[in-house]
């Protein structure tokens, strides 16, 4: 049931339509969700209940409507876009803002313009299918493209990726950000706090004093065996499945473990390949499963490591070098953009290439000054980059300039 309407008459409210609901975007939506109510926005979430991002989006403060929707589109999306439909007349909002190629679907059926609307795709539909199944979600993207006020894009990578496919979108870009208090290096590496032992106002040449993986995070880990100490130790965070490209980072790990031996692997996430990627797995792979929280493997960790096949930018290095960890990641859109200037060299690879992550990694691995340089000069490119919080700033300078007349924020903020 949704939650009671704490709305005022001239309150601006934007309705957040959401599929999928685990992983990056929801952290994304709370992210957003926390921000704008905090700022006086009153917030509408609508999602399926079955995933986290009820709960989060709830105690970041928005109004939650359950919203039963599958993943991807199937026979029952006639009665997804009805349903979103009542939600929308029922919330009365002055935008509704769609997060990911379902939502995007169904809100732009469902509104068709008649409500401001923001498709943000956090990465393109039509790189997760093959075929016919991908020529039909570019076609729908072109066309449904006359329903957006703006699509939103978290890298200008991956804009140029929707207009080299012939989106003609009124386009707007604004880079992910992520909780820098949150995710911060820990007590061994820093003060903690989210806040450098330089202050906070280096550039990206700035280093923390990080000496790798926090070997008292690696002991409270929830992993069996324990791992011994000085295990070098590298933690890949994500969904598992194609688009993160963990099968790829297994067919690399016997050429790691080849250069370091007992180099071990934690993949942190679940997902539909699991069962496959457990059944491929070699030697020095552990499956953590979902967690909770993942900064502690982000802290326990000597490289982040991220083999996607596509994304938007990608939320999971963002936040391992705001806790000062070094990374590799593909270079697939939004990469080059989120990291420091002159990491290419040490951080970058082909995307599906295994003898290149493999040979990035063990790279990082056997050079622990370096990893320390890195580790250092991300945390501080990051805060000067990824703020959640200025994300969540022009993603509301971005509502307010689609409503004419510029709606308020509250009554009070009205009269001022």
């Amino acid at each position: 049931m949704p939650q009671p309407s704490r709305t005022e008459p001239s309150q601006l409210t934007i309705l957040h339509l959401v599929q999928p609901v685990d992983g990056g975007v929801p952290r994304v939506v709370t992210d957003l969700v926390r921000a704008h109510t905090a700022a006086g926005v009153r917030a509408v979430v609508a999602c399926p209940a079955d995933g986290e991002l009820a709960g989060l989006a709830g105690a970041a403060g928005a109004e939650v409507h359950h919203w039963s929707a599958a993943r991807a589109p199937g026979a029952r999306l006639p009665l997804e876009v009805l349903s979103a439909a009542r939600i929308v007349r029922r919330s009365h909002p002055d935008l509704v803002h769609a997060h990911s190629a379902k939502a995007g679907l169904v809100a732009r059926l469902a509104v068709r313009g008649r409500v401001p609307t923001v498709f943000q795709p956090h990465a393109w539909s039509f790189h997760a299918v093959t075929g016919r199944a991908a020529r039909a979600a570019l076609a729908w993207e072109r066309y449904g493209t006359r329903w957006s006020t703006r699509t939103l894009c978290v890298s200008e990578s991956e804009r140029l990726d929707g207009e080299r496919a012939g989106i003609a979108a009124r386009w707007a870009v604004i880079r992910n950000g992520v909780d820098l208090t949150r995710f911060a290096p820990g007590n061994r590496d820093g003060d903690g706090d989210g806040d450098d032992r330089t202050g906070g106002t280096g550039g990206p040449d700035s280093t923390d004093p990080v000496t790798g993986g926090d070997e008292d995070t690696r002991a409270a880990l929830p992993l069996l065996p324990p791992l011994p100490a000085g295990t070098p130790l590298a933690v890949c965070v994500g969904r598992l499945c194609r688009q993160k490209g963990q099968d790829v980072l297994l067919d690399a790990w016997p050429r790691v473990r080849g250069h370091v031996p007992g180099a071990t692997l934690v993949l942190v996430g679940d997902g539909p390949d699991r069962a496959r990627l457990a059944r491929t797995a070699p030697p020095g792979v552990i499956f953590a499963g979902a967690v909770a929280d993942t900064v502690p493997f982000l802290r326990a960790a000597d490289v982040v490591v991220l083999p996607s096949r596509w994304e938007g930018m990608a939320l999971a290095p963002l936040e391992a070098m705001a806790c000062a960890r070094p990374v590799v990641v593909t270079d697939v859109s939004g990469a080059r953009e989120s990291l420091p200037p002159g990491h290419d060299a040490h951080s970058l690879v082909p995307p599906d290439d295994a003898p290149a992550l493999a040979a990035a990694v063990t790279a990082l691995f056997r050079d622990a000054p370096l990893r320390t340089a890195l580790g250092g000069q991300a945390r501080a490119h990051v805060r000067v980059t990824g703020d959640a919080e200025r994300t969540a700033a022009a993603v509301l300078g971005l509502y307010q300039d689609l409503l004419l007349p510029p709606q308020p924020l509250t009554r009070k903020s009205a009269t001022r």
